[in-house]
């Protein structure tokens, strides 16, 4: 019985030290546990930057060329499109007649013009030369494109006292865009090469080393030639956009009809 008791007592004592032993290595445990690194992270708040209104453009700052736009912001230069377009306005020239025209000759030029990759706008060019004032000009010139009879002949067209290849409108606008194409080659600008068609292209290279300035807009020309690029934008805004200029005439008539079948025009 008093052995029992003894073997007890030995068991408790045994448990107590080991429970101290246990109790005592514990937080040498927790100390070779491995460090946790909390990172903080900042939180940035990103404004985004207020967005500038873009205005629309104007009207005249959409005018243009054969791409070729006005100077923006140049007062003198809207000042004289304003101008050239009044002249074309509902009062000063005959509608009817220069739609009419336009629908007979624009499905003959405008093939031609893409053919020889001449912009579309210089369709307006015969409106300008002889649209409105057909005939011969007193130094010359005459047909659908006012060809002088020795450009003409350097162009391919047969002019004497039988035939005059200026009044057929095919053959002359291939003519117009072969001198066209070579004015493009020595004045690289639509703009320009409209005015030297209209002043001859050594007039135009005189003034441009005159003047060192190339951009037409900019230019001190004659009177003609300083608004003959300004004649052609009011020509194309007309028959574009009618109604903005005061004309009862709808777009629509200048829906294609069959061309008028002369031997000039064929």
């Amino acid at each position: 019985m008093i052995k029992k008791h003894v073997i007890l007592c030995t068991v408790i004592i045994a448990l107590l030290v080991m429970a101290k032993v246990f109790a005592y290595n514990m937080p040498q445990a927790t100390e070779n546990l491995p460090k946790t690194e909390v990172k903080i992270v900042k939180v940035t708040k990103t404004t985004t930057p207020p967005q500038k209104v873009i205005k629309p453009l104007s009207h005249m700052a959409k005018l243009n060329f054969a791409e070729e736009t006005l100077p923006l912001g140049d007062v003198k230069v809207e000042r004289k499109m304003k101008r050239v377009l009044a002249t074309f306005n509902h009062r000063k020239i005959q509608t009817n007649r220069l739609h009419t025209k336009a629908a007979e000759w624009f499905p003959i030029i405008e093939p031609i013009l893409a053919a020889y990759g001449i912009p579309e706008d210089f369709k307006y060019v015969p409106l300008v030369e002889s649209g409105l004032n057909a005939g011969v000009s007193p130094k010359g010139a005459t047909g659908f494109w006012q060809f002088m009879p020795g450009t003409a002949r350097n162009y391919g067209l047969k002019v004497n006292s039988k035939v005059d290849e200026r009044k057929n409108l095919r053959k002359s606008t291939v003519a117009a865009c072969k001198y066209l194409k070579e004015l493009y080659g020595i004045f690289d600008s639509w703009t320009l090469v409209a005015a030297a068609y209209n002043v001859g292209d050594n007039h135009m290279k005189k003034q441009i080393n005159r003047q060192n300035q190339d951009n037409y807009f900019k230019m001190r020309l004659n009177s003609e030639t300083g608004g003959y690029v300004y004649k052609l934008i009011s020509m194309k805004e007309i028959l574009e956009d009618p109604a903005r200029y005061g004309f009862k005439e709808p777009k629509s008539v200048l829906a294609y009809r069959k061309p008028f079948s002369t031997t000039n025009v064929e």
